[in-house]
Order: structure tokens, then C-alpha cells, then sequence
């Protein structure tokens, strides 16, 4: 789908009612006889943080969960539309304030060696798993004390007022003000529906953190093992409510260096990786036992300052800092195929609302006299924490740390690169531990609120490490609980230019993503927001 036909969508969905006929979704539906115990092998490039959806926002997780957990709503495979999934259908008010979900008959969890489900799918389990996301008091969080990262930055608790529960298929949600956005919230990752069951018989059982180390969801595949920065194996799910997979096990097999998995998927170790570098292509060109799929995604990475400690809490140090790197050269070294396009704003200008007006800056003369007029005559220190993972956005983070590196000691300014496993660097960065840290995102909706809101608004900043600023906060709201596209867009585009003036981030690339696979892999759909799919994908003999 066109990313702006999809951006407006959202408005047509307002005040109807949509039903479920069929597969939604834009699955291939296959027949049992079908059925293979050719595994499917998946390079990943990173452990996932853990196996609850709801708690992690790192698309190196979602992309394992998502293989587990299913929502109320989903995208279309290869697009950003919006379809039913444990939804059979949904009514969306005109106000954008209050949405109806009325629920598939016949969805069963996951039967496990440490859990059988003695129910389908009803209410309780969506009321149960946004509860837990929305509300600090709730039983399972004073069990199991847990941050909603996803949920916390798009201020869900503050949004909804109320969730009710209308019977055993109808579940309402009603908000305190208009989001025109919300009805995408049920089609992320963090959105997946856990089984209240299981929750209860944790509770009972004094193993409430279980419910993120023994994932229990209504997806395709079922967990069956997990050894860190290794392997997670997974099995399809038998009782799968749109019938049995092709694929019977599906194996993650961990490889953070993307090399290696170039390697493993040449030598037939694995049948398609994790995104991998545009400088990796060139290895590929030409075999005949690979092909590659790739796509322009919906994402950014960037260089996040520090707000709540000196020097980055400066905001003329941190123009500085922006305009004394030479995008052009780097950009030269990091993506010579020239599939990456130089990030401006906070998103990429395939969304509506993007503004043009807009620029990047070279000029480290210019970036001299501003850490003059900041103070900051004399040398200046600060640690540059390099990515250790590669993605489409950042293929090298450590080639990146070093060019910028280079770059800002012309104007004085002395960076010590540092890096740390990711789980540890997430941690680390969370804790506000760095000066400048490289991250990324990817968004899901194809709308601005996803990118904006998930990143930069206030709800996120309670230690004063990340961007706080009032009039941006307002300006998102406006946009977000705006239903009219034009009004919509001018808000997006006046929080963009108080964004490019503060500079909480450094913005880098969007970038094309590639995907390597085998030949022999049928069913495999690229998402626009760089997620994968493994549901009705095998291998041929």
C-alpha cells in the first residue's frame, strides 16, 4: 500500500465497522498435507531482550514474538493496512474516542509441557493484558513489577479512560481524548494477547516473571527452547486457529556479526538472515542459491544525546556537534550501493506530515563559534558509544563512531568510543550511563504519532536522560487527537522544526532493508517496518 493512501486509512476506519471474511491478513492459506519437517533456519542478529511482547521495544525481540503473540488487529502482510486478526471485527466511533472489538470464536493458546489452556480466546485475555500494561496496581504487576516500554512512551494509561468488558466476545475502550492513531496500537508488536490463564495459574504458583522467560500466545509457532546468544527453537502450534503449518520448527540461530550469517546462508546453514549491510550484497551477486528481497523501510537511525548531564544538555553544543559531521563522506564509506537516503526529521518524508523545509548542515566552522558562544573554549571529552549490532540504518557502528569521531575532533571536541553486548547496552543507555549513544527505530503504522510519540515526548523522560519539551508535547497531541489530515500534517510539521532546533538526536540514515534468503524459501513477505513472518513460509525439497 501507498504509505499516504495508508496514513489517510486510519480515517476511513472511523465509524464503520469492519468484518473478517477469509484470511485478513494476506496469508497464503496451505493445506495440512503439505505439511514438512524441514525446519526453516533464521540467522537473527541479536538475543531477544525476553518473550513478552509487551515489555521490550527492540525489533530484535519483537521479531521472535511476533512468531508467538498475535493482536487484536494486523497489518497486511507487505503493507501497512490495517486487518483483523484475533479480532473478527471493530467499530471505531467518528470522534476517534471510543472502539469496539468483538473477538474470533475458536482461538486457543498454546498447549506446553508447562501449560494447558483449558479455554479459547475471550475477553478476559484482552482485559488481562492491557490492564497489566495500563494499570501500576493491577495484581500481576505488584507480582511481577514490569516496564510497559512500548505502552509508557505512547502514554497509553494516560489515554484510555476505561476498558470494559461487554460480554465474552466484546471488549470496549473508550479514551479520554480523540487519538486518531489509536486503532494502529493494536496491530505493534507490545499489543500481544497473553492468556489470563496462564497468568493466574503463574500467580498461583509464586512464578510471575515466568510469564517473560515461558511465552504462552495464540501465534503460529509455540516456544520450546531458548540458550542465550545461541538458539531458540520453536514448533508449529498444532491447534493454530487458521489451520496447521507447512513448517513444523522454526530455529532462530543467533549470529551478531553479519558476515557470519552472509556465511551461513551461502554454506546452507541457514535459510534467511537478519537484515543485513548493503556492503554485504555484493558477496551474493551472482548465486544461484540465494536470492535477495529488499524494500524501503519505514525507519531512522540516529545519534541520541544525553540531556540530563553537561556538556549534551547544551543545546548550542548540540547543534555543533550535528553540523560538524560530513554526512556526505560517511554515507560515501557506509552505504556505497547509495540505497540510503540522509535523515533530516524524526521520520522519513514517505509519511505525511514530514517537513520539507527542513535541512541538514555542514559547516564546522560554524560549529566552532557555537561551542564559543556555549562556553566551551577549551577541549571538550565526551564517550561516543558505538551500535554492536548492525542494521539497514547503521551497518557499522563502530566505522560510524569512528568517522564522527574524526569529524569532531576539527572542532575540538574529544570522543572516546565505548560499546557493550546489546542487552548491556540497552541497559546501560536506559540508566543514562553515556553521552552520546547510536540508535534506531523502526515504525509500524506508516504515521507520524509512531515515531514521534514512541521516542520524544515527555511521557518518556522520567530521569531527564531523553527529550522533554512542552510545546512539541502539545503539538503531537494536537496532531494525534486531530482527525483531519491537513490540520493533521501542520502539527507534525511545527513539532519537526522545534525537534530540529532542540536536537535530542543526531539523525543519520532511513534506509533500504535486504533481506538474503534461500531460493528454496516460498511465503516469505518483506514488511515495510522490517519485521518477518515465518506464518505459511517453508522450504522446498
Amino acid at each position: 500500500m501507498n504509505k499516504q493512501l495508508a496514513f489517510f486509512s486510519l480515517f476511513f476506519l472511523m465509524g464503520v465497522t469492519a468484518n473478517a471474511t477469509g484470511d485478513a491478513s494476506g496469508n497464503t492459506l496451505v493445506a495440512g498435507s503439505l505439511s514438512t519437517n524441514k525446519p526453516i533456519i533464521y540467522c537473527a542478529d541479536a538475543s531477544p531482550e525476553g518473550f513478552d511482547p509487551g515489555l521490550w521495544d527492540s525489533a530484535s525481540t519483537s521479531n521472535v514474538t511476533n512468531q508467538l503473540f498475535q493482536g487484536l488487529l494486523t497489518f497486511k502482510r507487505g503493507t501497512t493496512e490495517l486487518v483483523p486478526q484475533l479480532a473478527q471485527s471493530w467499530t471505531f466511533s467518528s470522534d476517534a474516542k471510543s472502539l469496539r472489538f468483538v473477538l474470533r470464536d475458536n482461538v486457543r493458546f498454546h498447549k506446553t509441557p508447562y501449560f494447558t489452556p483449558t479455554r479459547t480466546l475471550n475477553a478476559d485475555d484482552v482485559m488481562f493484558t492491557f490492564e497489566r500494561m495500563t494499570n501500576p496496581q493491577h495484581v500481576f504487576n505488584k507480582a511481577f513489577p514490569a516496564s510497559f516500554i512500548y505502552p509508557q512512551s505512547l502514554g497509553l494509561a494516560a489515554q484510555i479512560s476505561s476498558i470494559k468488558k461487554i460480554d465474552q466476545r466484546t471488549v470496549d475502550f473508550e479514551l479520554k481524548t480523540a487519538n486518531a492513531a489509536f486503532l494502529s496500537y493494536f496491530a505493534m508488536a507490545f499489543s500481544g494477547i497473553h492468556s489470563a490463564e496462564y497468568a493466574q495459574q503463574l500467580l498461583l504458583n509464586k512464578r510471575a516473571a515466568d510469564i517473560n522467560n515461558y511465552p504462552i500466545g495464540t501465534g503460529p509457532y509455540r516456544f520450546r527452547s531458548y540458550k542465550k546468544d545461541d538458539v531458540i527453537r520453536m514448533e508449529a502450534n498444532p491447534d493454530y486457529w487458521r489451520g496447521p503449518q507447512i513448517t513444523q520448527k522454526l530455529i532462530y540461530s543467533i549470529s551478531r556479526e553479519p558476515n557470519v550469517r552472509v556465511q551461513k546462508l551461502r554454506l546452507g546453514e541457514c535459510n534467511i538472515t537478519a537484515p543485513i549491510r548493503d556492503v554485504d550484497i555484493t558477496v551474493l551477486d551472482g548465486n544461484p542459491r540465494v536470492k535477495v528481497a529488499k524494500i524501503q523501510a519505514l525507519n531512522i537511525s540516529y545519534l541520541s544525546f544525553n540531556l540530563r548531564k553537561a556538556p549534551t544538555n547544551n543545546r548550542l553544543v548540540r547543534e555543533a556537534l550535528d553540523i560538524a559531521v560530513d554526512r556526505d563522506a560517511l554515507f560515501r564509506v557506509l552505504f556505497p550501493r547509495g540505497d540510503a537516503m540522509q535523515a533530516i526529521s524524526a521520520f522519513p518524508p514517505s509519511i505525511p506530515g514530514y517537513n520539507k523545509q527542513l535541512r541538514n548542515e555542514y559547516n564546522p566552522a560554524r560549529a566552532r563559534q557555537l561551542l564559543a558562544s556555549a562556553g566551551f573554549k577549551d577541549n571538550i571529552e565526551l564517550d561516543l558509544w558505538a551500535l554492536p549490532v548492525s542494521r539497514p540504518t547503521n551497518p557499522n557502528g563502530q566505522l560510524m563512531a569512528q568517522m564522527i569521531q574524526q569529524d569532531w575532533a576539527k572542532i575540538g571536541v574529544k570522543a572516546h568510543i565505548k560499546t557493550y553486548e546489546w542487552g548491556e547496552y540497552l541497559k546501560r543507555a536506559a540508566k543514562g550511563e553515556h553521552d552520546v549513544y547510536m540508535s534506531g527505530w523502526s515504525g509500524d503504522s506508516g504515521d507520524p504519532d509512531d515515531f514521534l510519540a514512541t521516542n520524544l515526548t515527555c511521557a518518556l523522560n522520567k530521569t531527564g536522560v531523553k527529550f522533554c519539551n512542552k510545546e512539541f508535547d502539545a503539538l503531537v497531541e494536537a496532531g494525534r487527537s486531530t482527525t483531519d489530515p491537513q490540520r493533521r500534517a501542520e502539527y507534525y510539521e511545527k513539532a519537526q522544526v522545534i525537534f530540529k532546533y532542540e536536537r535530542p538526536w543526531m539523525t543519520m540514515a532511513h534506509s533500504t532493508v535486504y533481506i538474503p534468503m534461500s531460493q528454496k524459501l516460498e511465503g516469505f513477505i518483506m514488511a515495510p517496518n522490517g519485521s518477518v513472518s515465518f506464518e505459511n513460509v517453508y522450504v522446498r525439497p
